[in-house]
């Protein structure tokens, strides 16, 4: 029997007992206003219990144990709509009027339909030429906001002795001021040409694509002797896969279709920090 785990900003006592019912469940124990454990649950019935959560707008987890979260690693994370609310690539180019050309790409690329993560920035960032470097600035002071519960997960991972990895396909100019301001360990991105002022519509040096976050999640994990059930990776775009093939808390946030159908967890409707639920934060 397993621990089940359920989660929703509007959780309903109704809904979880018509799932701990279906899980045939020793009990049910609260862990808040918007989260409980159902004790002993029948995974068996995981495929009845995520239509229902479907339908019922609430996010759950199966774990056969429910471990501390100080026995964790590493908590790896994508930014643009991952750990941030934007695209940041979009939001430049719109300050260009280009916004539509550059998202259309963008989308493509999240759901895997272009394949070639590097071949899609080149093409985007090409269509940025010529913008002031001043609207990244603008971007981030007007645009770019963390999404709900993206503090208190950083803050507490780090608390508990989680080294926390930023690894992006977007642009150093916001992982950099992301890593200053939540006190990440290691932040890696790409980096925009910028010349006299302006972006020349290429990027500096080799582009870190979905090949390119996981290898940065692996020598972190190397350097710390990190097993996969020690890291927690989070994403919501195609280009996240790979690094999320190496963590057990495969987290799908808010994610496209083809990473809901690959990761081992998702975030549906729920904050980030609702990551914490799954773990003990003491004995």
């Amino acid at each position: 029997m397993s621990h089940l785990i359920l989660q929703s900003p509007t959780l309903s006592p109704e809904n979880v007992e018509k799932i701990a019912a279906q899980v045939s469940a020793d009990g049910v124990q609260e862990l808040g206003p918007t989260a409980v454990r159902i004790l002993g649950a029948d995974i068996t019935e995981k495929e009845t219990v995520r239509d229902m959560c479907r339908t019922m707008r609430m996010d759950f987890a199966f774990f056969d144990q429910i471990r501390l979260l100080r026995e964790c690693k590493i908590l790896a994370m994508d930014m643009d709509s991952t750990l941030i609310n934007i695209e940041c690539i979009d939001e430049i180019a719109d300050m260009a009027g280009r916004k539509a050309q550059v998202a259309a790409i963008t989308e493509a690329a999240m759901r895997g339909e272009i394949k070639d993560f590097a071949e899609s920035l080149t093409r985007r960032v090409a269509l940025l030429e010529g913008v002031p470097a001043s609207a990244l600035e603008n971007v981030l002071e007007e645009r770019l906001r963390l999404n709900p519960g993206a503090e208190n997960l950083i803050a507490t991972a780090k608390k508990h002795g989680v080294k926390t990895l930023l690894v992006s396909g977007g642009f150093t100019f916001f992982t950099e001021r992301l890593q200053e301001r939540l006190g990440l360990d290691a932040c890696h991105a790409n980096v925009l040409e910028i010349k006299n002022g302006t972006l020349t519509g290429r990027v500096v040096g080799t582009i870190l694509d979905a090949h390119g976050k996981a290898a940065r999640l692996q020598e972190l994990s190397q350097q710390l002797g990190a097993t996969p059930e020690q890291i927690i990776a989070i994403g919501d775009g195609a280009n996240d896969l790979e690094m999320m093939r190496h963590a057990y808390f495969s987290v799908a946030y808010r994610a496209k279709p083809i990473v809901q159908q690959q990761a081992n967890f998702a975030l549906n409707v729920s904050p980030l920090d609702a990551v914490l639920n799954w773990f003990r934060l003491s004995w």
